[in-house]
């Protein structure tokens, strides 16, 4: 190497030492704007502020720098389901996909959901799609003591051969599709409490095909419902709410009965008083009791008059507790299963689910119902047990196994008991 090149390597080396001494203090300086950066005055040497935790311990700037207008859940279950009935032994594969939206914002709320359930018979028989339901839920917040409702649903159901509850003579149970919405407003004047609410469905029946090759038509059995409510609460103390509630809707049908001759369009008022009592986040219950008058259009179908009864309860004394019991009563056109020309159902559930720990969690229930059909002879009564537990094998993965048992009466059926066992896996979001 020529003697002037070294020469010029020491003078470059010397120049970048000292540039490097004086710029040391400011270094220092700039990186501790609590300190002078000496000595202890410095704040990276201070205990619990590095390296204890590092900037990668948390992914919260890896974030989107925006916030999407829905949130987004997802899951896809898959199901085995073994079944030993009176009529005989099944096995089903069940595919259940679900997908939710949701959006919270200062004065609105959206939430929509969405499920399926794909069955597929171990005896080869054709994949059907046994139900399939869409849910919209909205609210918006006018003020501080007013706010505005919309909910829409839609849904389509249809009960696989050999199913418990279903008889036995039929081959293909019809499919049903129900859908509608309803919209409402609540305000709030001092203790009092109002809400009005309005809404429309339509119900479509399919055919009933029977084992022995016989198509039955249940066209006349698809109706519009239209109805308006009423209610008003006062808060009577800071846990007591006591309220009424007054209602009226119009059932209009398609076609006339072949059994009556007659269009079986009917008018229905209801009037129900009540009690509400919360107690903190503990424990809330509600009960109620009315009349409701069933008027028909066709002089020869005459009235019917109902005593109705509800009742619901929610219990969780703490976070890993939950005991629900409900009692309803329903009155509704019969359906392409029932009889006479209105269906009076009386229907009590009951559930508890208990929370072990993060991974495990275990629920037992009961329902319990009993109809009869105003102008027909038919009755239909029924109850069933069931127990199931769910294990998180990890955040998005989780097992699940259940066993219910249902019992059923009818005058056209007979007594029917069936056992089930299921059991699967969901992936989910």
């Amino acid at each position: 190497m020529p003697w002037w090149w070294r020469q010029t390597a020491r003078h470059a080396g010397a120049a970048a030492l000292c540039t490097l001494c004086l710029a040391l203090p400011a270094l220092a300086a700039s990186d501790h704007s609590l300190g002078d950066g000496s000595d202890t005055d410095n704040e990276r040497l201070l205990p619990g502020v590095y390296p204890s935790e590092p900037v990668l311990d948390s992914g919260e700037w890896l974030r989107e720098p925006y916030d999407p207008f829905f949130d987004v859940d997802w899951s896809v279950a898959l199901r085995g389901s073994y079944t030993k009935a009176t009529s005989g032994e099944r096995f089903d594969i069940l595919l259940v996909p679900t997908i939710g939206l949701e959006h919270i914002g200062s004065r609105s709320a959206i939430n929509f959901n969405a499920s399926a359930e794909i069955v597929r018979p171990s005896d080869g028989g054709n994949i059907s799609v046994t139900g399939l339901r869409l849910g919209l839920q909205t609210g918006y917040d006018l003020d501080s003591v007013t706010r505005l409702t919309g909910n829409g649903s839609l849904s389509l159901t249809q009960a696989t051969a050999g199913s418990p509850g279903l008889a036995t003579n039929i081959a293909i149970a019809p499919q049903t599709i129900s859908g509608g919405g309803d919209i409402g407003v609540t305000r709030q004047f001092g203790r009092f409490n109002v809400g009005v609410t309005g809404a429309a469905q339509r119900h479509v029946f399919g055919p009933t095909t029977l084992t022995s090759g016989v198509v039955t038509d249940n066209s006349e059995q698809n109706y519009w419902a239209l109805d308006a409510g009423l209610r008003v609460g006062l808060q009577a103390t800071p846990i007591f709410e006591v309220f009424g509630q007054a209602g009226v809707g119009r059932d209009i049908f398609d076609l006339p009965s072949t059994t009556f001759m007659a269009y079986p369009n009917a008018t229905d008022a209801t009037l129900k008083a009540g009690v509400t009592g919360r107690w903190s986040t503990i424990l809330e219950a509600t009960a109620s009791a009315g009349v409701g008058l069933r008027r028909f259009d066709a002089a020869g179908l005459g009235e019917v008059v109902t005593q109705l009864y509800d009742a619901s309860v929610t219990f969780t004394p703490d976070p890993t507790w939950r005991m629900t019991a409900g009692f309803a009563t329903t009155v509704s056109p019969p359906g392409p299963s029932g009889g006479g020309t209105t269906k009076v159902d009386y229907a009590a559930t009951a559930e508890v689910a208990y929370t072990v720990n993060s991974w495990l969690a275990l629920r037992a229930l009961a329902d319990w119902n009993s109809a009869r059909f105003v102008g027909s002879a038919n009755t239909e009564t029924g109850y069933g047990l069931g127990a199931g537990a769910d294990y998180k094998v990890n955040a998005h993965t989780a097992l699940s196994a259940d066993y219910d048992y249902d019992h059923s009466e009818s005058s056209s059926n007979g007594v029917r008991d069936a056992h089930r066992v299921t059991v699967g896996i969901t992936l989910s979001r």
